[in-house]
């Protein structure tokens, strides 16, 4: 298989020196994106170990939560507890902000008021029963915990985007560029020399003619 090389490069001493002054950026860059796909792949797969986490902690408060809600339900009544949550009052507050992985932008979630007493609740006292009180305590822990897990999933796949584009350009640089590149250094170094050859032939011919005047 013919050996790929730059197209329209002149067999020039100026273009050689370009082109081994771009191999060597090229190797240099090469380097130092193996370095971050390296670094992102280390980050991914300690973030990865916080996604099973979070998502069993989710799950283990949820049902718990839906537990005591089936109880306060059978306390209660399935009205009751209707007219209870009909009376709760809408109070999350997420604030979103952004910190930098190796120049991968992911967000920073902080949650406010997501537990709240009793009587920030809205609900009364008198037809409400303690499972009620602890169901609602365990969803606004599910509420945190779920917020938290988006912003670690969200995370995830914007490090597996960065990753992938990395791995590609990475490849571009070791199959492809690079190899162009030094298989047009080795052209222009052979035509340089072949030329000089033919230089060296013609003088050494144009001064034996000269001498045999």
């Amino acid at each position: 298989m013919a050996q790929e090389m730059i197209e329209g490069i002149n067999p020039t001493r100026m273009e050689l020196l370009k082109l081994k002054e771009r191999e060597k950026l090229a190797v240099k860059g090469y380097s130092l994106l193996k370095e971050k796909r390296n670094a992102l792949i280390m980050e991914f797969f300690n973030i990865l170990e916080r996604v099973k986490g979070s998502r069993e902690n989710v799950e283990e408060k949820l049902q718990e939560a839906f537990e005591d809600l089936t109880a306060a339900q059978v306390t209660m009544g399935d009205l009751a507890v209707n007219k209870a949550a009909m009376s709760v009052k809408e109070s999350i507050e997420v604030d979103i902000d952004s910190r930098s992985i190796m120049g991968v932008v992911v967000p920073v979630l902080d949650t406010k008021a997501t537990q709240r007493t009793v009587v920030d609740r809205g609900y009364g006292f008198a037809e409400t029963s303690v499972k009620l009180d602890e169901a609602a305590k365990k969803f606004e822990e599910s509420i945190a915990l779920i917020i938290e897990l988006g912003e670690i999933e969200k995370t995830i796949i914007l490090l597996a985007g960065e990753i992938e584009s990395t791995k590609r350009r990475v490849n571009a640089l070791e199959h492809i560029i690079i190899p162009r590149i030094e298989n047009t250094v080795k052209y222009i170094e052979m035509r340089l020399e072949e030329m000089e050859r033919e230089n060296f032939v013609r003088l050494k011919m144009i001064k034996k003619s000269m001498e045999m005047e």
